[in-house]
């Protein structure tokens, strides 16, 4: 079956930027993930997003485009490729009621692409936690490992976060509101968490979540 351009673009940069979702993506160019959902919709590449792709990742704007032509504008062999530790802390975020698994122990570090972790915010701030319960998915799942910058603590609506409340910590989208905050799980199974006055006061937000890998089973 033949791709649409929109599919095409999208597998095209996946496969050479590591991105693997509409969200990471969203995230990536910085807009709402509403605005991916209209582009394939039309089965178009906004020209501001072939521009974000080449500042971020020094990609070919035609290959990006077409698919046709070199990947990379100077050619990936001419790309020094240095890596980062990450650290993989023992604590996990619950996808349910919440976790008591708090530790900080670092239980192994995990090489990431230097240069992709610096276009995704402050890799010196960011850490690796397991996920477990189901409250999240479909796009989390019990066992899946995410990516967390600790330095992006500023709420954006909709977006997945690391965020402890009182002595639970647990993973979330989050919506801000003049007096309350929302914890919403995409599983329809479990109901909106409404924190108001005082309450507010005993959430910490951890930090973004960025990315997610999975073993298959």
């Amino acid at each position: 079956m033949t791709l649409s351009t929109f599919e095409s673009f999208l597998q095209r940069v996946s496969e050479v930027t590591g991105i693997s979702s509409q969200s990471e993506l969203a995230s990536v160019l910085n807009i709402n993930r509403s605005a991916i959902t209209q582009a394939r919709k039309k089965d178009s590449i906004p020209g501001k997003w072939i521009l974000q792709l080449y500042k971020k990742f020094g990609l070919n704007p035609d290959w990006i485009e077409t698919g046709v032509g070199q990947t990379f504008l100077k050619g990936p062999g001419s790309m020094t490729m240095e890596f980062k530790n990450i650290p993989k802390v023992k604590a996990r975020l619950c996808a349910g009621g919440g976790s008591f698994e708090v530790g900080s122990e670092i239980e192994g570090y995990y090489s990431f692409q230097h240069e992709w972790l610096s276009s995704k915010g402050a890799s010196d701030r960011m850490v690796l936690m397991d996920i477990f319960g189901n409250s999240m998915e479909p796009e989390l799942k019990d066992g899946d490992t995410v990516l967390i910058d600790e330095s992006q603590k500023d709420i954006l609506a909709g977006a997945l976060y690391a965020v402890g409340v009182d002595d639970t910590i647990m993973v979330k989208r989050i919506e801000k509101h003049p007096s309350k905050l929302v914890l919403l799980s995409d599983n329809r199974d479990y109901a909106p968490v409404f924190l108001q006055d005082s309450e507010i006061n005993n959430v910490r937000i951890i930090g973004k979540v960025l990315w997610v890998c999975r073993e298959f089973r």
